[in-house]
């Protein structure tokens, strides 16, 4: 059974983007959200495997949605995507939990490679 992600970017380009690689990569993308508090109403419908959240996004930023997620569920896979120059939050997001990041542009390989080491 294919792995489940859901894929949480403001761009929807982006979503696009991620979920071009991960289902050619043999994934399950099983939702998409736009801010945090969309990932966290998709995250209790879908039960994914994993997430990638985006860190900077409007309502609810990637950050609080990820502590949102670990509460519901505190063994909850999630790596973070954030633009270039985006450090300090990076290393929030791992403090509070994310298993990873990935760098915009994205690399269909260091995604793939991310991905696959979160979910082991």
């Amino acid at each position: 059974m294919a792995n489940k992600i859901l894929i949480v970017d403001d761009a929807a380009f982006m979503r696009m983007m991620i979920k071009d690689i991960l289902t050619k990569n043999g994934f399950e993308v099983v939702g998409e959200a736009a801010d945090g508090s969309q990932a966290i109403e998709k995250y209790k419908e879908t039960h994914p495997d994993l997430v990638t959240m985006d860190i900077t996004m409007p309502e609810m930023d990637g950050i609080t949605a990820l502590k949102e997620i670990k509460k519901l569920n505190p063994s909850a896979k999630v790596i973070m995507c954030s633009a270039m120059g985006q450090q300090a939050m990076v290393i929030d997001a791992i403090q509070a939990g994310a298993r990873d990041f990935i760098v915009k542009p994205f690399q269909a390989d260091r995604v793939i490679e991310a991905i696959s080491k979160a979910l082991v």
